[in-house]
């Protein structure tokens, strides 16, 4: 029964994300694409709490890897998707990568490894790291740079460095991962140049992805 509670609070949750974000609409349209990546990663603790089943955590990422490319075709969830008008960064299928990889890494974590705290990081670092890094990179002012047709900036990328290391470093810590500091520092170092080097969103594909392996090799 837990996983059907665990259903409903998922759907109940993104539709609450998605309602919320209409309010930073005021601020501009990325504002509420970045509020809708970074809240949307807490979805994997409504998944540790209530599924104990696999097939059905892997209901809503499975589901949402449709929605997000009808919607990155069509524009059906406008407050996700990037106005190419009024952005100097190209529109991607990064929302479809999103749940690409929240699928992939349920299907590891609550099915292959039984392990879903490894999980938790590889997300949490992709809603918290990468969005903030964004923000950040929008608001202060710093050397910027060019990957194919994505700008990325210092300003970003050390906040990517620094919400991926307190991620990362609380988790190896809590899991007693022995030099877990030395290990982070070298895991949110590597984090910071997946983000910096995929193009096209596909960062949302090779950060959570490649983090987490790396994290089962070392739990």
């Amino acid at each position: 029964m837990n996983n059907i509670y665990g259903l409903i609070m998922s759907i109940l949750y993104i539709f609450l994300v998605i309602l919320l974000s209409r309010l930073f609409t005021k601020a501009g349209k990325e504002a509420s694409r970045k509020f809708i990546h970074i809240m949307l990663s807490n979805w994997w603790i409504i998944a540790m709490v209530f599924f104990d089943n696999v097939y059905y955590a892997s209901i809503l990422p499975a589901i949402f890897i449709v929605v997000n490319f009808l919607s990155y075709k069509y524009d059906l969830i406008k407050e996700m998707e990037r106005d190419e008008k009024n952005s100097s960064d190209e529109k991607t299928l990064g929302t479809v990568y999103y749940a690409i990889s929240l699928l992939v890494l349920t299907i590891l974590c609550f099915g292959v490894w039984k392990n879903t705290i490894i999980g938790l990081i590889g997300v949490a670092i992709m809603g918290y790291g990468d969005g903030f890094a964004a923000i950040a990179g929008k608001a202060i002012k710093s050397k910027q740079f060019h990957i194919g047709k994505s700008t990325k900036s210092l300003a970003g990328s050390i906040t990517m460095f620094i919400i991926s290391l307190l991620i990362i470093s609380g988790g190896l810590a809590y899991l007693g991962v022995s030099n877990w500091l030395i290990k982070s520092l070298i895991l949110a170092l590597l984090s910071t140049l997946l983000e910096a080097f995929s193009i096209k969103g596909t960062d949302n594909l090779t950060v959570p992805i490649i983090i987490t392996l790396i994290l089962h090799c070392l739990v």
